[in-house]
């Protein structure tokens, strides 16, 4: 009879090709379900049913540069890990089904889930939607597509929907409001392969055609931003000086607690037995003498076979030994080293119990307190120095370890043992058998009662990252190990498997302490074991036949991938399954699932205790075993929402937001319990309020040690009831548990103060977030479900960030698909926005000691851009929904007080009428005046020019011009120079013929395909009819390669601006008559680089130059007077005798090249600070230094002779008063006239140089400088004796960015972006149709490109109040910079919407 097996046939199937991978997974799920423990998990369906709701769309797939996809290398096969998202916790899904990992991973419901078309419309507020197609083929999206992408991601924001949460701001600045509209819900980043050519053409909301790729996406973006979801925030124009953020309302009908205030709870009383002992002390003494042969702990190696049974016998003499060598072997100069009451650090790893269970109670017995903290592997650990902070603190100065760890701790070059970063210097003492001696016959340990001395220091790391030391005395750890042993019933002999830490929390509590007072028998299972084999804890229970087992339950959860390879394993033995970890959301699944698969085998359901704890309070409640007699354990399923108001409310009808805990049983014996607020004054809760549960007993911690002011906080608290009277006069101790008292006076536990996170008033918790992501698509992404969530701090509210390691076989599509997925449960089960997803290489996140994710370390890295994620998406338009309102302006009459700034005019100069009259009178009055020096590049001398030297150099050039050149007076004539006497003597020859010179700076020589087009533009634009009058006496060129290199005009050069500032250097000096003490500089932002470095140099090379003849330096083409830079140049010189005062700001612009300076006759430069946010609204207001937002401003100078400077409104040309920041006039006899020629409509730049106030005085014509401005009048007085009218120069009025109604300038923003991080070289910001678009040049490697978008989009948010729409991350160099130092924005827009920039990296902001 021949047996017909489905799976022999299913894979000949799949073999010969007739059916896909997916459908061979598939059926075989269906063949295996029958034999699947069916284990339902409540919060596995709400995510399921969440993600049901989102219509299946498509995604653009991100793109980057394809260097910036290489990730990290990960280890090709590892075992199982005890992931985790907290630093002692596995970060397990929330679900109980079989882990998709294993090979019944197809299960028929689950792959039914994945697999079919999502249909229903979104209520995500921060999620963006994404599926698998049908058939589970994933959308793939190349480059090649990308321009479709962009068409895609406005469709897919188009139909994405928003309710139930509070209004965003409005970022486009549109009056409209619709009822219903589209929001962005999801970023794509993209970087473009260097060679990549296709584009599309579209047009942009201006109706002006671009070809682009980048323009078309953002456009999409922008068409969504222009429609908001709901109204908007209420607009209105702040009219104060104080911008307030958005005040986040509390919602009317948020629930709030309606219960009675709760009744304190107590335990049952702690029993007294007679032949207990004093002290754990005389325990040890006691089992060591009469039970010496009784085992008190087995080690096990990695194979799970014994290695070692430590005897009670030998733990009593083996201790004894190591504290008589502790006090009495040990010496420095003849002193003991140590002195009863020392702290002394631990140092074992986790594989060997013995050693340190002999090493604890060996310092107990020495009267030493015993500091156990975590093996250092490496110089840089997680958390390694905030560890050396605490030993510092404590004054630790010996460490014991093994010989074995001893020689694994990196060593300096000494051999011996290094100092590690922020640790005390450290003596390491090896406790191994052959460097203890025996202590003599006569020598006792002294075994004294319990006391309220400290016993020992617990380490624990706060939420901040910081590590404190709990002390707990003599007298708590005894009272401590009585009620445990009260409460879990232990009986001597009893046999307990340990596989928690035996150096901290529930793993010492039972493992070490209250098993020797119960003469219990410990079998210690290795971390290194559970890795290897997950059921080896299981395997060990059956094999000694343990009473007891100590778990946490992401053993529970591995044990099941592993459970199908054993079946002959029975656990009828076990009467108490300690869950140390069962507060945490997901020990419910683990417990519920692991029941079910072992309940066959022995597992009896009342077997499982949950307990709750923390290291301040130590065991806070715990379930007791059946034979006790208490009540049955209970479930809540509690709604989300009310639990994110504080508030317990069941909820039976909506699933889909849902916590399901479970009880974590009765209060200790001997304990009061109570429940208080969570902020401010200590009031009793509600009984249907969630707060911080606090305990009074003896059994509890008594200090952070060193930390007074956090002791009185948490070990000192006083409860009061909602009259202010206190409920107690014993002191309470905060347990950092968030809970509550249920029905039969059972503890549930729903978080930790150390997880919580309140967004916008509602509190939520980081391990339910956790939960929740890894119930999407479990296992077959996150790699080993390693989730890190924590929330930052931005912009005055906190912002959830979730943090993942990815599978290295994960693709950009299915991280991108995961992410949105991600979003879209988390927005759906918490109602609330993820303001940053990012995904790490798999190993790379930083590790706790038990193999857990450090959180406090992984925060610490995301804030100091050190991550280094392979994607990032962020969503902060959805979440900042607390910005200021936007400026709405009102239409203004002028104002009142007008200021106006004359300088004094120097008549003596009206005696001539042209220039080259002085030079002429010069020549004849003072011939042998040196007026110009130049020097090579060596140093040395190369021309020099007199007065007469340059007058008859000039007549030579004009006679030339009029002979050979055959000019007319009024010809233009190009002087193609290099700065130098010869552009200077070639300039007034031209004026002495009566010619005009337009002076072009000469191409570069090894750079002619850019600079050359720009001198035929010059040529063309000034109507120079001829070249061969041009004076060139740099390397000519042929008319053939002119043309060969010439390409259309840049439109954007309107006309060539002079540098020439003889005229005002005439006057001057005219004015003297003295040598010319006047230096001129073009200071740029780089030119100083270091100024450490720079002095060194520069000093070594200049020792004999003498500097202190300089009379004035002044810092030329700066918009903005730049304080470090010109402060930085005078330290830099101080010592070669540069005068501080002699460095000072002049301001000219196109209309006027001279309208002030800081010349020597007025008084210091005056340095003022303004309110940023008063500017935004063209106010000014001044603050004190160093205030909050506030701008430093250096003033350009005192206001030439002859020139009257006005501020004036920009828009409705009227004049303004010394409050408010306008648009700079100027009117002067040495104004420009015009533009010589003017591509495009002459109207637009008619008023540039002829304009007048709309009201006041209407008469005089004045010159738009086109730079915002502000005058004051100062108490100082020049030499004259006048007042002194200072002039500040805030920015260009073209380069400011108006957002939100509001007036940015690009260089504030800029600076800020600079400095959030070291390896920004440079930025540049501007706007596209509303989004900020921020482009910074990485100096570094590519692979931190993506560290930069948080920290860009954090500074710009809380510095500015504005919400980046794109980070584009470039090379160095690619922000263009002219010859005078200014970033060329508009080029760079161009080139980015032209896809000319080859970003390493695009993120839109969402």
């Amino acid at each position: 009879m021949i047996h017909h097996n489905p799976f022999v046939s299913l894979s000949l199937s799949l073999s010969v090709g007739d059916i896909t991978q997916k459908g061979y997974e598939k059926k075989r799920g269906k063949l295996l379900a029958p034999y699947i423990p069916q284990i339902q998990d409540l919060h596995t369906e709400a995510v399921q049913a969440a993600l049901a709701k989102y219509k299946e769309r498509k995604m653009p797939m991100p793109s980057k540069r394809r260097s910036v996809l290489v990730q990290s290398s990960v280890e090709a096969c590892t075992p199982p890990d005890t992931s985790s998202a907290s630093e002692d916790e596995g970060s397990l899904r929330r679900q109980g089904r079989i882990a998709s990992s294993s090979p019944y991973q197809a299960h028929p419901s689950v792959e039914h889930w994945f697999n079919r078309v999502i249909q229903g419309s979104s209520t995500s507020s921060s999620a963006s939607s994404t599926s698998s197609h049908p058939g589970g083929r994933p959308h793939h999206a190349t480059n090649a597509t990308s321009a479709s992408a962009a068409t895609v991601l406005a469709d897919l924001m188009a139909h994405t929907q928003l309710d139930n949460h509070s209004a965003p701001p409005d970022v486009t600045g549109l009056s409209e409001r619709s009822v219903h509209a589209e929001r962005p819900q999801v970023a794509s980043m993209r970087g473009l392969p260097r060679r990549y050519t296709h584009t599309s053409i579209m047009e942009t909301a201006d109706g002006v055609p671009v070809n682009s790729r980048v323009s078309s996406k953002i456009q999409q973006l922008l068409n969504t931003l222009k429609r908001p979801k709901r109204p908007p925030l209420r607009e209105f124009f702040v009219d104060d000086f104080e911008e307030l953020l958005d005040v986040q309302h509390p919602d009317p009908n948020q629930p709030k607690p309606e219960g009675g205030e709760m009744r304190p709870l107590s335990g049952e009383p702690l029993g007294v037995v007679t032949n207990w002992p004093p002290s754990l002390m005389a325990s040890l003494q006691r089992w060591g003498t009469t039970q010496p042969k009784s085992p008190c702990l087995t080690a096990l190696d990695n194979a799970g076979k014994p290695v070692y049974t430590l005897t009670y016998g030998k733990l009593w003499t083996r201790s004894q030994k190591l504290s008589y060598t502790l006090l009495n072997k040990l010496s420095t100069r003849n002193e003991p080293l140590l002195r009863p009451g020392d702290r002394v650090a631990l140092v074992f790893p986790n594989n060997d119990p013995v050693m340190f269970m002999v090493a604890f109670y060996g310092c107990l017995l020495a009267e030493l307190v015993p500091v156990p903290i975590e093996v250092p592997l490496t110089r840089k650990d997680a958390g390694s120095q905030q560890v050396g902070f605490l030993l510092g603190s404590c004054g630790v100065t010996l460490a014991l370890t093994t010989d074995a760890c001893q020689k694994g701790l990196p060593k300096a070059q000494t051999g011996e043992v290094v100092t590690f970063k922020g640790w005390p210097r450290l003596l390491w003492f090896v406790t191994d058998g052959k460097h203890v001696v025996k202590p003599p016959k006569d020598w006792h340990p002294p075994i004294r009662d319990t006391s309220n001395e400290i016993a020992y220091i617990e380490y624990k790391t706060s939420k901040e990252g910081s590590t404190m030391g709990i002390t707990v005395s003599h007298s708590a750890m005894l009272a401590h190990c009585h009620a445990l042993t009260q409460a879990c019933g232990y009986t001597e002999g009893e046999i307990i498997t340990n596989v928690l830490d035996f150096k901290r929390d529930a793993g010492l509590w039972h493992g070490v302490l209250t098993s020797v007072m119960n003469r219990m028998h410990v079998i210690s299972i290795p971390y290194s074991l559970m890795k290897v084999n997950p059921l080896s804890w299981i395997q060990k229970v059956h094999t000694y036949k343990a009473r007891v087992a100590v778990v946490k339950s992401r053993d529970m959860h591995w044990s099941l991938l592993a459970q199908r390879d054993q079946r002959d394993i029975s656990l009828s033995s076990l009467r108490m399954l300690i869950v140390a970890d069962g507060a945490n959301p997901w020990s419910i699944s683990s417990c519920d699932a692991f029941l079910n698969v072992f309940q066959a085998r022995g597992l009896r359901p009342e077997v499982i205790c949950p307990c709750a704890s923390s290291s301040e309070a130590m065991t806070v409640a715990i379930r007791r075993p059946p034979e006790m007699g208490v009540p049955p354990p209970g479930k809540a399923v509690l709604s989300m929402s009310g639990l994110s108001y504080g508030v317990i409310r069941v909820d039976t009808e909506e699933k889909l937001s849902v916590l399901t805990v479970q009880d974590v049983g009765q209060v200790m014996p001997g304990a009061l319990v109570c429940v208080i607020q969570v902020e401010g004054t200590p009031y009793l809760c509600r009984m249907d309020e969630v707060g911080e549960i606090c305990m009074s007993s003896n059994s509890t911690g008594i200090s952070y040690y060193g930390l007074p002011g956090m002791t009185k906080n948490v070990f000192e608290t006083i409860p009061v009831t909602s009259s202010g009277a206190p409920i107690s006069d014993r002191p309470f101790t905060r347990t950092s548990l968030l809970g509550f008292i249920g029905p039969d006076n059972l503890v549930f536990v729903v978080g930790k103060m150390d997880g919580l996170m309140v967004v916008s008033g509602r509190r939520h918790n980081a391990d339910d977030v956790v939960a929740t992501a890894l119930a999407v698509e479990p296992m077959k992404f996150v790699y080993r479900g390693r989730i890190a969530v924590f929330s930052v701090s931005v912009l005055h509210d906190e912002r959830i960030v979730v943090v993942a390691e990815q599978r290295p076989d994960g693709s950009e599509e299915d991280s991108f698909q995961w992410m949105s997925r991600v979003l879209q449960a988390i927005d759906s089960i918490h109602q609330v926005g993820v303001y940053c997803l990012a995904l790490v290489p798999a190993n790379t996140l930083p590790k706790a000691p038990l193999g857990g994710i450090h959180i406090t370390e992984t925060k610490q890295r995301f804030l100091e851009g050190a991550l280094h994620p392979c994607n990032v998406l962020m969503c902060p338009h959805t979440c900042v929904t607390n910005l200021p309102k936007p400026r709405q302006k009102q239409p203004g009459t002028g104002e009142s007080c007008v200021c106006v700034c004359v300088g004094w005019l120097l008549f003596l100069l009206n005696l001539f009428l042209y220039m080259q009259d002085v030079l002429q009178w010069r020549a004849q009055a003072t011939p042998d005046h040196p007026l110009f020096l130049l020097l090579n590049a060596k140093g040395t001398v190369a021309n020099t020019a007199s007065c007469v030297q340059l007058h008859k150099r000039a007549e030579r050039v004009a006679v030339a011009l009029m002979e050979r050149g055959r000019l007319n007076t009024g010809d233009h004539v190009a002087l193609v120079y290099p700065p130098g006497i010869d552009l200077i003597a070639t300039f007034y020859g031209c004026l002495y013929a009566g010619c005009v010179p337009v002076t072009v700076r000469p191409p570069h020589p090894q750079n002619l395909t850019t600079t050359l087009p720009t001198v035929k533009m010059i040529v063309e634009v000034t109507l120079i009819s001829e070249c061969r009058t041009c004076c060139l006496p740099w390397p000519s060129f042929t008319s053939q390669s002119t043309e060969t290199l010439a390409h259309p005009c840049d439109q954007s050069v309107l006309f060539n601006k002079s540098y020439v500032l003889l005229y005002v250097i005439s006057r001057l000096c005219f004015k003297k008559k003295c040598n010319l003490g006047l230096s001129y500089i073009s200071a740029y932002q780089h030119i100083l680089g270091s100024p450490v470095y720079l002095t060194v140099v520069l000093l070594k090379f200049l020792r004999n130059v003498n500097l202190s003849c300089v009379r004035t330096c002044m810092v030329v083409a700066e918009e903005r007077p730049r304080n470090t830079l010109t402060q930085s140049f005078s330290k830099i010189f101080k010592d070669l005798g540069l005068s501080s005062r002699a460095v000072s700001t002049t301001f000219g612009c196109r209309v006027n090249v001279a309208i002030c300076l800081q010349g020597t006759a007025g008084p210091d430069p005056t340095t003022v600070y303004l309110d940023m946010r008063a500017l935004r609204h063209d106010r000014v207001r001044l603050v004190e230094r160093g205030s909050p937002h506030s701008l430093p401003l250096m003033e350009s100078g005192k206001i030439l002779p002859g020139v009257k400077v006005i501020i004036a409104n920009t828009e409705t040309k009227g004049p303004l008063g010394d409050s408010h920041l306008g648009e700079i006039w100027v009117s002067s006899p040495h104004n420009a006239t015009g533009y010589y020629t003017v591509y495009g409509e002459e109207a637009l730049h008619a008023d540039h140089f002829s304009t007048r106030l709309s009201f006041g005085d209407t008469q005089t014509v004045w010159a738009r400088t086109g730079y915002l401005g502000f005058l004051r009048r100062t108490e100082l007085t020049d030499a004259s004796g006048e007042r002194h009218d200072a002039l500040y120069v805030v920015g260009s009025l073209d380069e400011t960015l108006e957002l939100r109604g509001m007036r940015y300038h690009p260089i504030d923003i800029e600076t800020s972006v600079i400095r959030s991080h070291k390896s920004i070289a440079e930025c540049a910001v501007f706007t596209w149709t509303n989004l900020l678009v921020v482009v910074v040049e990485l100096e570094g490697s590519e692979q931190e490109a993506l560290d930069l978008v948080a920290l860009v989009t954090n500074v710009v948010l809380e510095e500015h109040y504005l919400i980046v729409g794109v980070v584009v991350v470039v090379d160095p160099g690619v922000i263009p910079i002219n010859s005078r130092g200014e970033k060329q924005r508009m080029h760079l827009r161009d080139g980015f919407l032209a896809d000319q920039l080859d970003p390493i990296y695009v993120a839109y902001n969402m």
